[in-house]
């Protein structure tokens, strides 16, 4: 125990706990802060640094759904329609990956760019929450299940194929989906469904790129020795603290975000 102890490196122990602990309270930080912070700040090569926070990601979600899931901040019904597109979607671009050898960097490029803009429009939303669902009632009204089911489930194919080419999306695009889609559940409620959703998805993709041989396991347990317990107390404190400063501080961290892929 005491040697595991000593092998840990710091910096990248004090980044878990940074990221696990956004990740706790907004949902979002897996891919779409952790990817960047390896690349940029500990210069570790793109490809590792998606496998290695693929894995990062699903062990760390694993212990803020447990949280989520005991407070009753998980709608289960909505992870499986999400999971019903996510899966099948990773699979199939892990066997793409490996049959093409495809380089996924320029990709990766395109894909944050475009969740630059898209982050900046949902925390807008987030923040102006209220007077657009009274507009929303007034103008649109009870959007069709049918239709929701539909979009929910391709919007879970869109975050395997994303997730497994860039590590990003499972919490960014994934609440954001679900903002758009489920206008009126709780931000609890949506960052818990989003987290729980992570756990498969990012499982099967971190899966597929260990079998690539992109992961540093190393750095993977530094970063949770961190995390996992600053994901499970912020996942507690969000579910205790009101709907309006979870949405405050989602909104806040999809800005810092936005600036990261547009500006860094």
């Amino acid at each position: 125990m005491w040697d595991f102890l000593q092998s840990l490196d710091p910096l990248y122990v004090l980044s878990g706990v940074l990221v696990g602990g956004l990740v706790g309270f907004t949902g979002v930080g897996g891919g779409s802060l952790m990817t960047p912070l390896l690349i940029l700040l500990f210069h570790i090569h793109p490809a590792t640094a998606v496998g290695t926070d693929l894995i990062y990601a699903s062990i760390t979600k694993t212990g803020g759904s447990i949280v989520h899931g005991y407070n009753r901040t998980v709608d289960w019904r909505l992870v499986g329609r999400l999971a019903l597109g996510s899966l099948p979607a990773t699979a199939l671009t892990i066997v793409l990956l490996y049959w093409l050898k495809i380089d996924s960097n320029t990709t990766k490029l395109l894909v944050t760019r475009t969740l630059g803009v898209a982050l900046l429009f949902t925390a807008a939303s987030l923040l102006f929450r209220k007077p657009l669902l009274r507009w929303y009632d007034a103008h649109i009204g009870e959007p069709d299940p049918q239709l929701v089911f539909r979009l929910t489930v391709i919007t879970g194919a869109v975050l395997g194929v994303l997730v497994t080419l860039s590590s990003v999306g499972a919490g960014a695009i994934g609440v954001v989906a679900l903002v758009m889609l489920y206008p009126k559940m709780e931000s609890r409620r949506i960052v818990g469904s989003d987290i729980a959703h992570a756990v498969p998805l990012t499982l099967v993709a971190g899966i597929g790129h260990s079998i690539l041989g992109s992961i540093d396991w190393h750095i993977l347990a530094s970063l949770l020795a961190g995390s996992i317990p600053a994901i499970m107390v912020m996942s507690m404190v969000a579910a205790r603290t009101s709907d309006t400063a979870v949405r405050v501080a989602l909104a806040t961290i999809l800005v810092v975000v936005c600036i990261r892929f547009w500006f860094f």
